[in-house]
């Protein structure tokens, strides 16, 4: 047991020298307008729009190129989601993610809180881009017994699948212990099969799902377990690891990363783990080589070296910094932090470690970010950070304008036109394929005809 915590603790404090990197900043592309904004994103290919939750039940978009808000909401299912307009609570709308092959199917995802429930459920695009169509259906529910830690995270990863996480359903100690309970839908990430289209059952399971086809009665659609409050998780768009940031008790937050193509099944240890510590109480033996350790964790602390809530961020795959690249970023709800490191995931080492809170927001385009409850990257890379408050900002270079020219979505050969020869790699690459796949331009797992339609509609040659 004592092996085992020192080995952990060995790896998250393991690091490299630091090196110099271009210093950054913030630019407040939005002031006014949002209420209780939780979530940022993209739809795939999609350039020119950021999509952002508003806690209350709305979907709200922003055009980049004059970064101004759209009067009318892409969805608004204020009247069914509970307790979303208020900041007291952790209920309401929750996550959203788009249909890997979106631009022809026009399916996403939406998760949120009902009365007594957590939903995931599907909905579709109208024939205006910028309204979705009203009526959606349920894919999943289920009961809640307490108001806080709901998860809500949703996300496709380079697999085509796509993963949830919930909360342990609340209270404090996980009074059912719900995390460890692989019969019970709380505490966990799940990875389903979306469906399109078409009527009950939304979605399948993959058989390669860790508690499939086995002789207990676990929930066929668990990837991972023994999470209090993961917020947030996100698949670097570069790997396909996955990054969970999960909410600790009354002393320590944590995050925890599988590598991309790791088998599921990983029981992360939460209720009987805090980080790396033993919280004495039952439900797992702490110190088993079953339990997944964290490959990083802070304290309960004020000051720059901890905080009170983790708010998990995105590896930067941007063109605007490049020798951020590779760069994960994530914060603090409760203290104005904002830190960044590299991790070779191989290896659980860490090759920099900075808090960026002293450096960002300090232009007068900028402004000191607060509550930060959501990073998000837009379809370039770029990222994004979503004050509770209202505000949404850019993270920008802090001199210059980082001008770049992102990868061009279809050119394939790199040689700065979309045309036959790219036409023909993609063809060449038809079907299912692993990671990386230079053809799957939606990253779904497969070339198929979504990303034929992404190629032709960047077109630049004959």
């Amino acid at each position: 047991m004592k092996a085992r915590s020192t080995l952990f603790a060995a790896a998250i404090l393991l690091s490299a020298p630091a090196f110099a990197q271009t210093a950054i900043d913030t630019k407040r592309i939005i002031s006014t307008g949002l209420t209780f904004p939780c979530w940022i994103g993209s739809a795939p290919g999609d350039t020119g729009r950021l999509f952002v939750i508003e806690k209350a039940g709305r979907v709200r978009i922003i055009d980049l190129a004059t970064n101004t808000l759209r009067a009318t909401p892409f969805l608004n299912i204020d009247p069914i989601v509970t307790g979303g307009a208020s900041t007291s609570d952790e209920q309401g709308l929750l996550g959203m993610a788009f249909d890997p092959n979106y631009a022809t199917n026009g399916q996403f995802y939406v998760y949120y809180t009902g009365t007594g429930t957590n939903n995931l459920a599907r909905y579709t695009v109208s024939a205006d881009p910028n309204v979705a169509n009203a009526a959606g259906v349920v894919m999943m529910t289920w009961s809640d017994p307490f108001t806080n830690h709901n998860g809500g995270w949703i996300d496709f990863g380079p697999d085509g699948n796509l993963y949830m996480s919930t909360g342990d359903g609340g209270s404090a100690n996980d009074p059912g212990n719900r995390a460890q309970n692989l019969t019970d839908r709380l505490g966990k990430i799940h990875r389903i099969k979306p469906v399109v289209g078409g009527a009950a059952p939304f979605y399948t399971v993959p058989a390669d799902n860790p508690f499939v086809g086995g002789s207990s009665t676990a929930d066929d659609t668990v990837w991972a377990y023994g999470l209090r409050n993961a917020w947030r998780c996100s698949f670097d768009r570069a790997t396909g690891d996955l990054w969970i940031a999960d909410v600790g008790q009354n002393a320590v937050e944590e995050i925890n990363v599988q590598a991309a193509g790791a088998a599921g099944g990983r029981n992360y240890g939460w209720r009987c783990t805090e980080g790396l510590s033993n919280t004495g109480l039952t439900g797992c033996t702490f110190g088993s080589p079953s339990l997944t350790g964290p490959i990083h964790t802070y304290s309960h602390v004020s000051g720059t070296t901890g905080g009170f809530s983790i708010t998990g961020g995105h590896v930067y795959r941007g063109c605007r910094i490049p020798d951020l690249q590779g760069t994960y970023f994530f914060a603090d709800y409760v203290s104005p932090n904002i830190w960044s490191f590299r991790l070779n995931v191989a290896t659980n080492t860490k090759t920099e470690f900075q808090n960026r809170n002293a450096t960002l927001g300090t232009s007068a385009e900028g402004g000191v970010v607060n509550q930060i409850v959501a990073f998000g990257e837009d379809a370039n890379g770029e990222l994004y950070i979503a004050d509770h408050g209202g505000q949404i900002y850019k993270i920008i270079p802090a001199s210059g304008d980082g001008t770049c020219t992102p990868p061009l979505i279809g050119d394939l050969d790199n040689n700065g036109v979309v045309n036959g020869a790219d036409l023909g790699l993609l063809l060449a690459g038809w079907g299912p394929c692993g990671t990386p796949c230079p053809g799957d331009l939606d990253a779904n797992g497969q070339v198929n005809g979504a990303d034929l339609g992404l190629l032709l509609a960047n077109w630049t040659a004959g």
